[in-house]
């Protein structure tokens, strides 16, 4: 499906038009190009040169997809600080130059030169530039989809929300081919995309710094969760995962866990149940169609896993998350 990136109407316009967030970004439409909008932030403490570009995914996105909410070039002037309760996404910075300090879930943190900063936007969260002197310099993606959160846990449980890789070209590869897309007004076909996100994730969870032992298990334990979070709507088994990896099931377990704190069971079921929190919070699928979508073989089965785990029920979750 090719899917546009919000056409513009403003190009009859004789002046700017100006849209101000939530977010209290104050974001100027100073230019259109090929039909589509091109936004640069009139936030105060990001510079003028610094460019922003929103994205509303389609129905199929939203229900099957890693899509892009929004993605832009900042430069974050001394002292700039943004702090928000929440913003529901997830959030990726690709620090090019300065030092980047914030929170995320109460936890400082401060990233530097050539690191990747990893959020949960739907928690509260602070970023900013500390520095008396010095521009910030980062290429950011916020993006959600049905497995988002799978992947910001399983990264963040044992890796942290600053992550330092050997190699951080094929990350800013992937996040600049985005960036680039709505630079320069192309067609936005929504799978390949998705595509260029989860390989930017895939490298966050694979990628190891030099300090990281062991890779051919982590190699064996990476593709297990490739697996699972592409098929997580059809039936697996540890049996099937082990033999996928030609190890024994006992062994594929204790390897599994060691790398990743879950036990295959327990990750699975978690894929699953954040799916499902997804579109739970979207109308038009119902609880039994959602259970059966995310790998459930009933609703009853599904109903009472997610009581066991969410201490809530779906419909319950559905009501107090549902997206007006």
């Amino acid at each position: 499906m090719l899917f546009l990136f919000q056409k513009a109407t403003i190009s009859k316009m004789k002046k700017p038009f100006v849209y101000e967030l939530k977010t209290s970004f104050r974001l100027s439409i100073s230019a259109s190009k090929g039909g589509f909008q091109i936004m640069r932030s009139k936030e105060t403490g990001v510079t003028a040169a610094s460019d922003y570009y929103l994205y509303f995914p389609s129905v199929t996105a939203s229900r099957l997809y890693l899509y892009p909410v929004a993605t832009g070039h900042f430069f974050y002037e001394p002292g700039y600080l943004r702090r928000r309760t929440h913003y529901d996404n997830f959030l990726i910075m690709h620090i090019l130059n300065g030092t980047c300090t914030g929170a995320c879930q109460g936890k400082p943190f401060t990233a530097s030169k050539d690191q990747i900063v990893l959020m949960d936007c739907y928690e509260p969260h602070e970023y900013g530039n500390r520095s008396s002197d010095s521009i910030l310099d980062v290429v950011w993606l916020h993006f959600d989809g049905p497995l988002a959160r799978s992947y910001y846990e399983i990264i963040t449980s044992s890796r942290g929300n600053v992550l330092t890789l050997p190699n951080t070209y094929p990350v800013a590869h992937n996040m600049r081919k985005i960036l680039h897309l709505f630079r320069e007004s192309s067609p936005i076909r929504e799978a390949s995309v998705s595509s260029y996100i989860t390989q930017i994730l895939t490298e966050l969870l694979n990628g190891r710094s030099e300090a990281d032992t062991d890779s051919s298990r982590s190699y064996v334990i990476e593709n297990s969760l490739a697996y699972i979070n592409e098929h997580f709507s059809e039936p697996i088994t540890l049996e099937m995962l082990a033999q996928n990896s030609n190890l024994s099931p006992y062994y594929f377990t204790r390897v599994f866990t060691a790398e990743t704190g879950f036990t295959p069971h327990q990750y699975l079921i978690a894929t699953r149940l954040n799916s499902a929190k997804f579109l739970l919070k979207t109308p038009g699928m119902s609880i039994k169609e959602i259970a059966f979508t995310c790998g459930f073989n009933s609703e009853s089965s599904f109903c009472s896993t997610f009581k066991k785990w969410e201490k809530t029920t779906p419909s319950e979750y559905r009501m107090h998350t549902a997206i007006e």
